[in-house]
């Protein structure tokens, strides 16, 4: 994810310090400025070129789906990924045409772009009824507070209605986009690579025909432009500049799609996505400012991007501190309770608990992204505070084991709550735990999902050392799902797929 954040920013800064410099007049050969409707032309053209060679030279086209035209099979999109193709075309052209818009800072166009998708991804989840967390109304806050000190700064720039339009496409194409990337992407599965490919082939093509038609209807000022960025601006020199942005919004387009396919979710890309083009604008005002002397982004305006890239990060602390967390980057540790149970609480129960902790304090603390806490408790304890059978304590020494301190504790409903899982010793023992606390029915397992593990009581040690191995056996393959679900940001419940085992 770094990587592809590396690539974003790399193609965005000479994408957005170009667009801003042929709109204002200031690059080598230009008779004066360069509208923003006149430069859309040429820069969809050198983004198509750029996408017909980006495909043939990675060959992903083959990933795309097909059609038969005649006597030939050619790749083809997909309806969802044709509409999306189609959002995806009104954010090029809006982008670009954000950084033309003549008194508007590149920096200050980010900011406002910026604001819109970090507030998209609650709106999005309140639009499909998903619970709102306190992180993503935080960063709502920040966006707002961010729009309010940018829009303070009013003095630094002129206001347009055709900016605030241009802002508005923009949004309505990052919605449209999102809602379907959400239903038919972002799997981590081959199907992403289809969206991929049939969205980027699709979108450079519906991108020239949206700007291709007005140009030929050629009626009022903005149709005017379009008609003469396709013919006679497209004979000056100035037009290579127009193909150079088009060829840097294709790179860019690769890496931001790929960050946003990302199968986790979109607070967890977003961060990257915001942070690398705010970056991006900055890097391209300083070569500005150095090159050509234009003004330098304002205090309200640089304010304005630090409220968004903190935004950022709030919409995605979740994410983050799971990761972090897994990966023992940080002090605390959430708590998770395995509980183990039997029937009398003083032979099976008892050593799963004891063998658990010695596994547990064996891991390394990379591991443990959880501090685990073990217990043990019993169906029907004759007798509270019972000592563990002195047969079970010796079949544990004969395993390394060390024994500490045990006293029978009769289960309670409350004690299973408390617990992340809790493992019985019988499928009867499951069945009764479920009924003292129904709602634990998804994270109460048998040890051994093929067999009960029979009481050892009233038998020869052997039988307990025999049993004392299987159960250590079975402990520690528990434990490594325990271990491996804890480390992900959204742990499922282990046993999942073993059905009333």
């Amino acid at each position: 994810m770094v990587g592809l954040g590396i690539g974003y920013f790399l193609w965005y800064t000479p994408y957005s310090g170009l667009a801003k410099a042929l709109s204002g007049g200031l690059l080598p050969g230009l008779d004066g400025r360069v509208g923003g409707f006149v430069l859309l032309p040429s820069s969809a053209l050198g983004m198509l070129c750029g996408m017909v060679v980006f495909l043939l030279v990675s060959r992903w086209w083959r990933h795309a789906r097909t059609a038969r035209v005649g006597r030939w099979t050619v790749p083809f999109p997909g309806r969802e990924t044709a509409a999306s193709a189609a959002w995806m075309a009104l954010i090029v052209a809006t982008t670009t045409l954000n950084f033309t818009f003549a008194g508007f800072s590149i920096l200050f166009m980010l900011v406002m772009m910026r604001i819109e998708t970090i507030v998209l991804a609650p709106t999005m989840d309140l639009i499909r009824r998903r619970r709102i967390s306190v992180y993503s109304w935080a960063a709502l806050g920040l966006s707002l507070l961010s729009a309010l000190v940018a829009l303070a700064d009013v003095n630094s720039y002129r206001l347009s209605l055709g900016a605030f339009a241009s802002l508005a496409i923009y949004l309505l194409g990052y919605t449209g986009r999102f809602d379907i990337m959400s239903r038919h992407a972002k799997t981590g599965r081959a199907t992403d690579r289809r969206y991929f490919v049939e969205e980027h082939m699709t979108t450079p093509v519906l991108l020239v025909l949206m700007l291709a038609v007005p140009a030929l209807i050629n009626q009022g000022p903005v149709m005017h432009a379009l008609h003469e960025g396709f013919t006679t601006f497209l004979t000056q020199p100035a037009a290579a500049y127009g193909f150079v942005i088009g060829l840097c919004y294709e790179g860019l387009f690769i890496f931001t799609t790929m960050i946003f396919l990302d199968r986790r979710e979109y607070a967890f890309c977003m961060p990257v996505h915001v942070c690398a083009s705010l970056l991006a604008g900055v890097a391209a005002s300083v070569v500005l400012r150095t090159v050509f002397g234009t003004p330098p982004p304002s205090a309200a305006q640089i304010t304005a991007a630090g409220c968004v890239v903190l935004a950022a990060f709030t919409l995605s602390y979740p994410a983050i501190r799971a990761r972090a967390v897994a990966r023992g980057w940080t002090w605390h540790r959430p708590v998770r309770r395995l509980l183990f149970v039997c029937g009398g609480n003083v032979s099976r129960s008892p050593m799963a608990e004891a063998i658990a902790r010695a596994e547990l304090a064996s891991l390394p603390r990379r591991a443990q992204s959880a501090r685990w806490v073990v217990h043990s408790a019993g169906l029907s304890v004759p007798d509270t505070g019972t000592l563990m059978a002195a047969a079970a304590s010796e079949a544990l020494q004969r395993l390394g084991v060390t024994t500490g301190p045990h006293h029978a504790t009769p289960l309670t409903a409350d004690l299973c709550r408390q617990s992340a899982v809790v493992y019985c010793m019988t499928e009867e023992q499951r069945a009764a735990v479920v009924a003292l606390a129904p709602e634990l029915r998804d994270r109460t397992f048998r040890l051994d999902p093929v067999a009960d593990i029979p009481d050892p009581s009233g038998n020869t040690r052997e039988a307990y050392a025999d049993c004392a191995q299987r159960i250590l056996q079975l402990v520690r393959s528990r434990l490594w799902e325990q271990v491996a679900l804890a480390r992900t940001p959204t742990p499922a419940l282990a046993g999942a797929n073993e059905g009333g085992a």
